[in-house]
């Protein structure tokens, strides 16, 4: 069960900076978008606690930091234009090769 709290308090890191960039829309929107990321944190934060009662500290911190930061890259070239090259790809590449070597030494 802590693998799938962890699994939730990454996609809920997601939520952060994607609440922050719908923020800096108009009025409604930006309101919308500081409770996204105001709830992820805290749920994200909540996940995360959960999953440490089982998984090494290490481990579940690069887990969930891997995700968040693999998944708003994802959502940033996908849906916000965010720049794309081969060292960037290389560069997530590499932190999710990480992450299953923290894993699999664990």
């Amino acid at each position: 069960m802590a693998w799938i709290y962890l699994l939730l308090a990454g996609m809920f890191e997601i939520g952060w900076p994607l609440g922050l960039k719908f923020a800096q829309k108009d009025n409604f929107i930006m309101m919308l978008g500081f409770i996204l990321a105001g709830a992820s944190i805290i749920f994200s934060g909540f996940f995360l606690y959960l999953a440490q009662k089982e998984i090494p500290m290490g481990t579940a911190y690069a887990v969930w930091t891997a995700i968040g930061s693999a998944g708003t890259f994802a959502i940033g070239i996908l849906f916000f234009g965010d720049a794309t090259s081969l060292l960037r790809y290389l560069g997530v590449i590499l932190i999710i090769s990480g992450v299953i070597i923290l894993k699999l030494a664990s």
